[in-house]
């Protein structure tokens, strides 16, 4: 390889991932450069206390002029008690994902995992998918240019991390994958949100 050719691929991969404690750098995935924006929030909620067994996942379709209402009956039905702080979180993150990806509606999920749940690296079927972890190990992701494909980083608790898709870029330049959790008794909440209905296939 080059040195003039190794010098564009680093340049390349250092404008793939921009990171920020500010909600603004999100805005940054607009970028066709840019191919995962980091909000490092790192604002936790107090989860403490739930009952894994009692609580089912969320993956619903909802219309961002119902979110509001929507996400605090999901949660309740869902089996979360006192949720309010939860539910006004989801709506706050959610109505500014519609808001930046101009849609009127958004896939919601909500997943308690407790398995190795698409432990290989990957990009999604979708324009941009929104994650967030909020219980346990985050969501790591990797250049896809290296190998052997190990992580690079991942999302902590309460960041907000917004991955291209492949609708957006047809070569992925950043995957990701679920942490390993199989049998370390570990469980993960993770908060997943694509823009509409019918651009996504469930991935974790």
């Amino acid at each position: 390889m080059s040195a003039v050719r190794a010098l564009r691929e680093d340049a390349s991969r250092n404008e793939a991932v921009v990171i920020g404690d500010d909600q603004a750098v999100l805005q940054r995935i607009l970028d066709p450069n840019v191919h995962l924006a980091i909000w490092q929030r790192r604002e936790a909620l107090d989860l403490e206390g739930l009952d894994w067994d009692e609580i089912a996942d969320i993956d619903q379709d909802v219309p961002v002029a119902g979110l509001a209402s929507a996400i605090p009956d999901a949660l309740t039905l869902a089996g979360y008690r006192d949720a309010t702080a939860l539910a006004g979180a989801i709506v706050s993150l959610a109505s500014g994902f519609a808001a930046l990806m101009a849609c009127d509606a958004l896939r919601i999920r909500l997943d308690v995992i407790e398995t190795d749940a698409c432990r290989k690296f990957h990009a999604d079927q979708v324009t941009v998918r929104l994650i967030m972890p909020l219980v346990g190990p985050g969501t790591q992701w990797t250049h896809a240019n290296i190998e052997p494909q190990i992580p690079e980083g991942a999302l902590q608790i309460g960041d907000v991390g917004l991955f291209k898709g492949r609708v957006w870029a047809e070569e992925p330049v950043i995957l990701h994958r679920s942490p390993p959790i199989a049998a370390t008794g570990l469980t993960r909440l993770l908060l997943v949100i694509d823009p509409g209905s019918g651009l996504s296939t469930p991935s974790r």
